[in-house]
């Protein structure tokens, strides 16, 4: 058993013990080191993981009969990190951060405590964390702290699913017992993230239950007028609205829904017609973070922040200061919180309701229910839970509101700058979403002159657009190709608009430059520019060599 012990750390906390452990992990940072240069997006170079790759890797895998040293595990761990994307100025993918240094220190002593946060006498740290990480936030939101309740979850996706469960239970408790009641529906904006739909799936309401509610083109931000006729339809036809998704701050196009326009939507609809209110969740797993700034003084601008950057941090604002009249909200601390996988936090601005999901004291026989203890987290999903809290915790402190403002302001600041050089250095791109201010630009490329302002007016066909896609699809091929240099990101659906000639709305195809880690600076987008240049050269020159054979 001396050879088994070896492989755990020390039970009295013996210098020797540590030391080999330190070792270990000195090792494993110093190779991560060695593959790093900021002028690339990856951690060495890329390899292509084909199927083939993938057939030889289960062909050849097996576990040692005897296990091998720890430096050749270490050895063998970081090979796998050879070729991973990492989060340097040159990324700007999407919204996979940079772990933080007081995020990776807080999922390091939760490792090492390895807790488990479903009780507090398993997980008293965890615990504690998570009362302390829920008060902050809850504050930060504009919930009361004394009312409101939550828990860390398995992503934004955790969260929705969450919320929807809510919705369900505070209209139908028995629910739970008896099953889902078939004529339940849920909406959404066409831009909100696809979680939703597996939700749907997953509660038994189903998918053909979720109503999609059309995005304004300009904002991309939920129509209010479609939301009510769609809601009046499905109660006349006998269902019965219970849940509404607001997006603040989409993935692709960072569209902010109004939370105040939909609630007083809403609520009028349900009112007029005897119904219980639907409960209003607001997704903010990305933006949510930029309510940091609804009680920042712009007039004092203590950070000295650039007057066109305020002017677009209050059109954030303008929206995100409703943030609280959600009946739940979710921060992803994974995104823009800048901690390690998986950090997410779900919010609930009637802390009583989510014991409409606890389980009884019977059904959970083993845990929770002893004279000793009183953190019983049985109303989550999970039933083992990670103390992914400890991290949040250690971000929280770490950056206080002043720092996560601060860059939180240098990623519009950086979009800004960037949108700018695009425009400048092409005469047939677009600006997509470009009265969204925030941590993302999409654009669009066009055979001659952009044709954006006449796409989202509705004034091209569907043919027109679709080849438009087309133009795109080839650029979006050779920035992937060459990701290891420049990430830049893509999207088959950033948002749908009408079409001249078909009812149908069509989706638009477009590039994203996001903005997510801290070495991405005004500075270093000169350089990512001239990279973006000169990979549509080169689709340009391989599309005139096939029109060239083609004549």
């Amino acid at each position: 058993m001396k050879d088994i012990q070896a492989l755990f750390p020390s039970e009295d906390g013996n210098k020797e013990r540590r030391q080999v452990l330190l070792q270990f992990m000195q090792n494993i940072v110093e190779g991560l080191d060695r593959l790093k240069d900021p002028q690339r997006a990856t951690l060495g170079s890329m390899q292509e993981r084909t199927g083939e790759f993938y057939k030889d890797i289960i062909d050849c895998a097996q576990v040692p009969e005897r296990g091998i040293a720890l430096d050749k595990v270490v050895e063998e761990l970081l090979g796998l990190a050879k070729g991973h994307p990492y989060h340097t100025r040159n990324f700007v993918s999407n919204v996979l951060p940079m772990a933080s240094i007081p995020g990776i220190l807080g999922s390091l002593l939760t490792t090492l405590l390895n807790g488990n946060n479903l009780w507090d006498v398993y997980g008293p740290a965890g615990a504690e964390a998570e009362v302390k990480v829920i008060a902050m936030m809850s504050k930060l939101a504009g919930y009361d702290a004394t009312k409101s309740w939550g828990y860390t979850t398995w992503g934004g996706q955790g969260a929705v699913f969450s919320g929807l469960r809510l919705a369900i239970a505070k209209q139908f408790p028995d629910a739970k017992e008896k099953g889902v009641p078939g004529n339940l529906y849920c909406f959404a904006s066409e831009n909100a993230h696809y979680s939703l739909f597996k939700s749907m799936e997953a509660t038994g309401i189903g998918s053909n239950h979720l109503i999609t509610v059309k995005a304004d083109p300009l904002t991309h931000a939920m129509n209010t007028d479609d939301l009510r006729e769609k809601m009046e339809r499905v109660i006349q036809q006998g269902g019965i609205p219970i849940y509404i998704v607001a997006t603040t701050g989409a993935t692709d196009s960072f569209g902010i829904d109004d939370i105040k326009a939909i609630k007083e939507t809403a609520d009028a609809i349900t009112n007029r017609y005897g119904l219980h209110p639907a409960h209003i969740h607001a997704d903010s797993a990305l933006g949510g973070f930029y309510c940091l700034f609804n009680d920042y003084d712009f007039a004092r601008n203590p950070l000295q922040l650039e007057q066109p950057l305020c002017e677009n941090l209050l059109q954030i604002r303008e929206k995100m200061q409703h943030l609280h009249l959600a009946d739940s909200l979710c921060f992803d601390f994974q995104k823009l919180g800048q901690t390690p996988y998986l950090t997410s936090l779900f919010l609930v601005k009637n802390g009583k309701d989510i014991g409409l999901l606890d389980l009884h004291e019977f059904e959970t026989p083993y845990v929770g229910n002893r004279g000793y203890g009183s953190y019983h987290t049985s109303y989550t999903l999970e039933c083992s839970r990670m103390a992914s809290s400890i991290a949040i915790y250690a971000a929280l402190l770490a950056f206080g509101v002043d720092g996560y403002r601060q860059i939180l302001a240098n990623y519009v600041r950086v979009n800004m700058a960037f949108r700018d050089r695009l425009l400048a250095r092409f005469s047939n791109v677009a600006v997509t979403n470009e009265n969204n201010p925030g941590p993302i630009t999409t654009f669009r490329f066009y055979p001659e002159q952009a044709e954006w302002h006449k796409e989202r007016a509705g004034k091209l066909t569907g043919k027109q657009i679709k080849q438009n896609n087309e133009w795109n699809y080839p650029i979006f091929e050779e920035l992937g190709k060459h990701r290891e240099h420049v990430f830049f990101g893509d999207t088959t659906r950033q948002c749908l608009v009408d079409a001249s000639d078909v009812s149908k709305r069509v989706p638009v195809y477009a590039a994203k430059f996001f903005s997510i880690s801290p070495y991405t600076t005004v500075e270093t987008l000169d350089e990512i520019v001239e990279f973006l240049a000169k990979r549509v050269a080169c689709v340009d020159t391989m599309r005139n060599a096939r029109e060239k054979t083609y004549v």
